[in-house]
């Protein structure tokens, strides 16, 4: 596990200092194309589309155990359990990163897979909980979903 956690610590420092560098744009724009390419990906090797069960397949890959609640048509209650404190792309507890991962990996990133396997909605997410930011096992979100009209 230790090299893992220095293969993510690397990851985390690197994030940090392309906002360092290039600016909140760099890093969004990456974890937008990131996203969308596995989002073709599940296109072309999941049988079945349908937003839960390809929500919990991807937070799987993280090694999280996703639970998604519908709670209207256009809303869902997110939770992630980790099994320890530490979130893959966050890391562990520090405030200052929480906001930073969130804006800048974990939203675009989400955006771009779920826009490239569902084109026909928009999404956003608010966060209720983040590992890096409240040091708990879990990451808590809405999903808000809006179906795109042409």
């Amino acid at each position: 596990m230790t090299r893992n956690k220095d293969v993510l610590k690397f990851f985390q420092a690197y994030v940090r200092e392309m906002i360092d560098i290039g600016g909140e744009n760099l890093p969004k724009a990456i974890s937008v194309k990131s996203g969308s390419k596995l989002g073709k990906f599940y296109k072309e090797r999941m049988s079945s589309l349908d937003l839960e069960v390809v929500l919990k397949k991807f937070y799987g890959a993280l090694k999280g155990k996703a639970t998604i609640k519908k709670l209207d048509d256009n809303n869902y209650d997110v939770s992630v359990k980790y099994s320890k404190k530490f979130c893959p792309i966050g890391g562990t507890y520090d405030p200052s990163r929480g906001t930073v991962f969130q804006e800048n990996i974990c939203i675009p990133y989400t955006k771009g897979f779920l826009s490239e396997t569902f084109p026909h909605i928009k999404t956003e997410a608010e966060f209720l909980n983040c590992i890096p930011c409240n040091n708990k096992k879990t990451c808590h979100y809405i999903l808000k979903v809006k179906e795109i009209t042409k």
